[in-house]
């Protein structure tokens, strides 16, 4: 197996491709890592949520980071990590980056069901408002390994 790490642009057109990650924030020194549909664009990770732990916890520390992975087999996979900062997308000042988001993320099949599912279940009959932020990426790296995939030994 080869490892061999990515260009920025190669790191760029991985992330347009891509619409799960894993988003990472911290407080008071104790991580927490959920996983996320989002979609890349132009220096941004876009991403619809509700109130709850990971919103409370960036809005105090908005210092975060997002991990994307594709994965063949263990010995065919991409990985790239993104360190950046949080902003929510709060109207009326965000009315145009908040329709922005929206299309990019309604390419996506019931686009809007990961964020709003869990918390509707939660609150019952009460409307769930939806959250739009953005991560503004910062710096970001990325590996590739390729070679030919072994037969498990349980085989």
């Amino acid at each position: 197996m080869t490892i061999n790490q990515l260009t920025q642009d190669e790191c760029n057109v991985i992330l347009g491709r891509a619409s799960f990650g894993h988003l990472a924030c911290s407080l008071d020194d104790q991580p927490y890592v959920v996983p996320v549909f989002l979609e890349y664009d132009a220096g941004y990770f876009y991403v619809l949520s509700t109130q709850g732990q990971k919103i409370e916890w960036m809005r105090q520390n908005p210092k975060v980071c997002v991990q994307i992975d594709a994965i063949k087999n263990e010995e065919n996979w991409t990985s790239i990590v993104v360190n950046g900062t949080y902003q929510e997308l709060p109207e009326p000042q965000y009315t145009h980056e908040r329709a922005h988001a929206r299309k990019l993320l309604e390419k996506r099949l019931r686009w809007w069901e990961p964020a709003l599912a869990e918390r509707q279940l939660k609150s019952g009959q009460d409307i769930i408002d939806p959250l739009f932020f953005r991560i503004h990426v910062e710096s970001m790296t990325g590996l590739r390994a390729s070679g030919e995939a072994k037969p498990s030994a349980a085989a």
